[in-house]
């Protein structure tokens, strides 16, 4: 999952995107309203954290124009205002959770967990594929009961495929969910990934999960769906 982190605050700034990039989200972060518009209008986000006091436009500017442009994407304001008209403000902007600081890590996590499962119309945080079950809480997977040890851009990846089953997912595709905008590595680290995830996961196993369509990219598929 890809998330836009706008934070005026370095030191937050840096501390929040170690602590999701820790989780296997994709971050881009940025200090200001402005970059914060900019990135929000270039690509598609699974949701943003936006600061609302920052240089330039503030995060309430930023939602607010954002909506206004169309843009649907899950928004957790942050602010060090803790006052009830601060918060009525933000979610009339549009918001769709609202967090003071100072805030726990494992707070915000559950949050925004909350929010990625809202998006993709998922009832809990428990996802299955025939025999293949992840709990995105507790980022454990399971298939037939063995536990399955993942990275946690394997994780990532998988997570995204089973919101997306049955769906042909592009190289593309699955990068830009997974990478942030800064990311220069090798052009095959979804072919790479998929490797891994198959060895993982259909290894052995009679029923294969992750099918190649040639030419197009990869799918997550129950052979019984």
């Amino acid at each position: 999952m890809r998330i836009l982190l706008a934070e005026d605050e370095k030191e937050l700034n840096s501390l929040i995107r170690k602590t999701l990039e820790d989780e296997g989200y994709a971050v881009d972060a940025v200090t200001d309203g402005d970059s914060a518009l900019e990135y929000l209008s270039s690509t598609t986000y699974d949701m943003a954290v936006l600061d609302i006091m920052m240089p330039g436009r503030d995060g309430l500017s930023v939602l607010k124009e954002y909506r206004k442009k169309g843009g649907s994407s899950p928004i957790l304001l942050l602010t060090a205002r803790d006052g009830i008209e601060d918060r009525v403000l933000g979610l009339d902007a549009g918001a769709d959770d609202y967090l003071v600081k100072p805030f726990m890590f494992p707070e915000l996590l559950a949050r925004i967990r909350v929010l990625l499962r809202r998006n993709t119309n998922a009832s809990s945080s428990v996802l299955e594929c025939g025999d293949l079950v992840m709990d995105t809480s507790s980022r454990s997977v399971h298939r037939r009961g063995r536990k399955i040890d993942l990275s946690a851009k394997e994780f990532s990846i998988l997570e995204y495929m089973m919101h997306n089953q049955g769906i042909v997912l592009g190289r593309e595709s699955l990068r830009s969910h997974i990478w942030s905008w800064d990311y220069d590595g090798e052009s095959n680290v979804i072919d790479v990934y998929i490797r891994y995830l198959r060895k993982k996961i259909d290894d052995g196993e009679n029923e294969k999960l992750i099918h190649t369509v040639r030419g197009a990219g990869y799918m997550l598929k129950d052979g019984n769906a």
